[in-house]
């Protein structure tokens, strides 16, 4: 029955809908869902190039002018995060508070992790949907603000290790 239905919806759809609603899909100029696709789909083969090892994060992490970046929420961070790690929750993310936290040079070294990265699944890192995990969504959005040099935490890591050097505060 679902997949009839499915193969009908685009001739229904319309006529419940309406004329208007393409329209409306594109109305705020401020808003530009087709541009956010090409985005993704840009993004994704250098995503897939710049997942990396949990050892060859911390030795990049270690390096002088590496940037390793919180998107998590302020309170999610400082109940927890990667020793070194900067906050800037993705909810903020616009071009001034990036350049403010990043510095001038846009091919500076970013690393990135999220609840996902972590096998604990608990505050303050609860599990998220795989397809809406943060990593995501704040590479994409840091690619699309212009920051290419971007590396993301493959791995999953229990931030009860050591080597994690979890802190609080």
């Amino acid at each position: 029955m679902r997949p009839l239905l499915l193969a009908l919806a685009p001739i229904f759809v319309p006529i419940f809908v309406g004329a208007a609603a393409p329209a409306l899909a594109q109305a705020n100029p401020q808003i530009d869902y087709p541009a956010f696709q090409a985005l993704t789909a840009s993004v994704a083969a250098e995503r897939a190039a710049r997942l990396i090892a949990f050892d060859a994060f911390k030795a990049e992490a270690a390096k002088p002018g590496t940037l390793l970046l919180d998107a998590r929420s302020q309170d999610a961070f400082a109940r927890g995060h990667i020793k070194g790690a900067v906050n800037l929750p993705l909810t903020d993310f616009t071009a001034e508070s990036l350049a403010a936290v990043i510095g001038a040079n846009p091919d500076r070294a970013i690393l990135i992790y999220c609840n996902n990265n972590f096998s604990n699944h608990r505050s303050p890192v609860p599990l998220k949907r795989a397809a809406l995990a943060l990593n995501i969504q704040t590479f994409i959005n840091l690619f699309g603000y212009g920051y290419p040099n971007v590396r993301e935490l493959a791995d999953v890591v229990d931030f009860t290790d050591p080597q994690v050097e979890w802190v609080t505060g």
